[in-house]
């Protein structure tokens, strides 16, 4: 199916299913500790493979001595680059996922212990001798700034609009602010974990990974294999953020060992290597410089950002809201990447916006105070209704201002004191911050089988992954709504590349395209049932279990009285995203205490309020959202990969010294979902929000900070050394 042309009235619309708060119909595996995680496969006579990590972070392995290990108790083999074959690099990895000789980074795979058990494996693992001829590294982005350059990426390149020097240089109030983020991990509960088993030439590894058909891609192209060789299984996820986006090492490693040894075999990275071995979030240094009128109209805007990555890497593009947010005539953004030889830095939840905003947001506010002018007030008054580098092109829908004005009334924003460090609760100064929410809608080709049995049962297949979104539950209402049946009368198989290419989970496109494809074969089911039936297909309704048309009643089972019912299609996207402008929208209100005396900071509460076209089901969108906001109070307060730059490694790298927010830290969230739809997105009407609500949320625990403190920090995290020493005298 081709959508070519805004959605009209369709069976979603009915909203019998769609729409409502809906218990995840995985829960109760999930719960019950039923639902097999990759590394939970059960497959008989499997072995255990241990991944070596480099203990360099550039240069060459001399020499790789494996004997000891191969001796010691239950060792199988142990995989080297020189002994694992000719391998290619997948399309979307940056560094080679087993290394050898060359290092690219520290905790690169240099090899996999395979044994009887895991301690074995493990025990062997330490048996492994690597002499390196190491090289001097780059490891600090500060030091390189001046050394980077600008993409090859298109989509990277520098964008100008107008004459920001002249309007910039012009204008009567200036703001000219470096802001800085710093490198972060992803921290999913579930690790990087794989089994793999060889039949013959053909391949089967049950996986963590978002992106089924990239992984199977990937996998395919690193051995030489054709694709059609490769399965990918990966029907529940423990987390991923972009950090399982891609094929990992975990994956291509026990594949390997698989062959090597011949039988399966399961590896899962330790968490020190997921940090190191891994991908992360790049840190970014921002400029950002915005001229105004003295009546708050901002005539020249620019955002510049630098990041690193290794070669052929690509940047943080923190640039990208800046884009489209605010209104003004003259406009500029750069990005510039340098080479850095830390781990490959790449998606992590909201890449670009989340750290783009972190700064832009606080700049925002930072003018604000200049201009004199309440912060929501500056934001509404630079709000714009078309793109403002094309303004021939609309935004599909657009209710920024409705979220700015529906938070400040929810939050209680008249109450707030504009002048920093004036109230207090005891020991704690209180203070009240807001930014605003921008993500881009992205939608992406997705398709799906759907079959009718003659009881009445309705499955869907499609490879699309659930990482905890609530993609099996989404999907499931899709179909009840589009079939006319019961959540019970639906059951959902994700997860596996012997299904439909969907859009798969990543870049907030994966819940409105993946139910865009099972729509698309919905209706071809739909025409199909009412075809058995004698029924016109353009006349047939569909509810409870049957299917009414001509002023006829029938059963939907009898459609499938001789045999299933099966139907295939991919929903496709024509140039609607060119001819619109497709956003999401939102606004974050947080209340702090700061402690006078040590500069503790606590989060009291936290508000979101969203516009991100029609809401699917509620309560799993707001657990998406409460999740990013708490995602987004760890940026702001707590994370920071530490790099020791002397050696190129993240110094923190497990649970224990990556500090992330638990209960205790965000006592209060409320999240508000403004009731909209967007025919321009997709026939569901839908677009995405698990990453917008992490965007613009550490600016908004910033902003919050100022007020209580009157001290800006502009580099983060925002740990209490760097709040101490301005504070306000006790």
């Amino acid at each position: 199916m081709k959508f070519a042309t805004p959605a009209t009235t369709n069976p979603i619309d009915q909203l019998k299913v769609i729409g409502h708060p809906t218990d995840r119909i995985d829960g109760p595996y999930k719960t019950s500790g039923t639902a097999p995680y990759a590394y939970e496969h059960q497959i008989p006579n499997a072995a255990y493979g241990y991944v070596v990590g480099a203990g360099i972070a550039k240069g060459r392995i001399k020499s790789i001595d494996t004997s000891a290990a191969q001796r010691a108790p239950g060792v199988l083999a142990v995989v080297t680059a020189d002994n694992a074959g000719k391998l290619s690099k997948g399309n979307f990895n940056t560094a080679k996922l087993l290394g050898g000789p060359d290092i690219q980074h520290y905790h690169q795979a240099i090899a996999l212990v395979v044994a009887e058990t895991f301690e074995q494996a493990r025990a062997a693992a330490q048996l492994v001798k690597v002499q390196y001829s190491a090289e001097q590294g780059a490891y600090d982005l500060a030091k390189v700034k001046d050394k980077a350059v600008e993409p090859d990426d298109k989509d990277a390149k520098d964008k100008k609009v107008g004459d920001f020097n002249g309007a910039f240089n012009a204008a009567p109030v200036k703001l000219d602010a470096t802001y800085t983020t710093p490198d972060q991990s992803h921290a999913m509960m579930e690790p990087h974990a794989s089994i793999a088993e060889w039949q013959g030439d053909k391949l089967t590894v049950w996986t963590s990974n978002q992106m089924i058909n990239w992984g199977r891609g990937d996998m395919a192209k690193t051995l030489g294999i054709p694709k059609e060789n490769v399965r990918l299984v990966s029907p529940y996820i423990g987390g991923g953020f972009g950090g399982k986006l891609f094929l990992r090492a975990e994956a291509l490693l026990a594949a390997l060992g698989a062959r090597a040894v011949r039988r399966p075999v399961k590896v899962a990275l330790q968490r020190p290597l997921i940090m190191n071995n891994a991908t992360h979030r790049p840190a970014t240094i921002q400029r950002i410089r915005i001229g105004a009128t003295r009546e708050g109209k901002i005539s020249a805007i620019a955002h510049e950002s630098w990041s690193g990555d290794l070669p052929d890497g690509k940047p943080e593009t923190a640039v990208q809201q800046t884009q489209l947010l605010y209104a003004g005539p003259n406009r500029m953004t750069k990005m510039r990447l340098a080479v850095l030889d830390l781990p490959e830095g790449n998606a992590m939840r909201a890449p670009g916006e989340a750290p783009g905003l972190m700064a832009l947001e606080i700049a925002m506010d930072e003018m604000a105070e200049k201009l004199k002018m309440d912060p929501i007030t500056f934001r509404i008054i630079n709000d714009t209704t078309v793109d403002p580098a094309k303004r021939e092109r609309k935004f599909s829908t657009r209710r920024f201002v409705d979220c700015l004005r529906t938070g400040a009334q929810r939050f209680g924003w008249d109450k707030r004191n504009p002048q920093p460090g004036k109230v207090r609760d005891g020991r704690w100064l209180v203070g009240i911050g807001m930014a605003s929410a921008f993500r881009n809608n992205l939608v992406q080709k997705s398709g799906a089988r759907v079959k009718l049995d003659g009881k009445g049962l309705v499955t869907v297949e499609t490879d699309m992954t659930d990482i905890g979104t609530g993609s099996y539950t989404i999907i499931a209402q899709t179909a009840a709504e589009m079939m006319g049946v019961s959540l019970s009368q639906v059951q959902v198989k994700l997860g596996d590349s012997d299904f439909p290419v969907s859009a798969g989970s990543g870049g907030q496109w994966g819940g409105n395209s993946s139910t865009a494809g099972v729509y698309a074969a919905c209706v071809k089911l739909r025409e199909l049932a009412a075809q058995k039936l004698g029924l016109d297909p353009r006349l047939a309704e569909f509810a409870n279990g049957n299917v009414r048309a001509d002023g006829r009643t029938l059963p939907l089972t009898q459609a499938a009285a001789n045999g299933e019912l099966v139907c295939e299609d991919t929903m496709e996207y024509g140039d609607l995203d060119k001819k619109f402008q497709q956003s999401t929208f939102g606004a974050h209100f947080v209340e702090v205490g700061v402690d006078a005396a040590t500069g503790e900071t606590r989060i009291r509460r936290m508000l979101a309020v969203c516009a991100a076209g029609r809401i699917l089901n509620p309560k799993a969108a707001r657990s998406q959202v409460i999740g990013a906001m708490t995602m987004g109070a760890g940026a702001a307060l707590m994370e920071d990969l530490v790099i020791d730059q002397r050696a190129g490694f993240f110094v923190n790298h497990d649970l224990a010294g990556y500090e992330v927010p638990v209960h205790a830290d965000i006592p209060h969230q409320e999240v508000i979902f403004l009731d909209e739809t967007d025919p321009i997105s997709s026939p569901m009407k839908a677009k995405g929000v698990g990453e917008l609500g992490i965007c613009g949320v550490g600016a908004a625990v910033a902003n919050a900070i100022y007020n209580a403190t009157g001290v800006r920090v502009r580099d983060y995290p925002i740990t209490l050394d760097k709040l101490i020493a301005k504070m306000p005298e006790v």
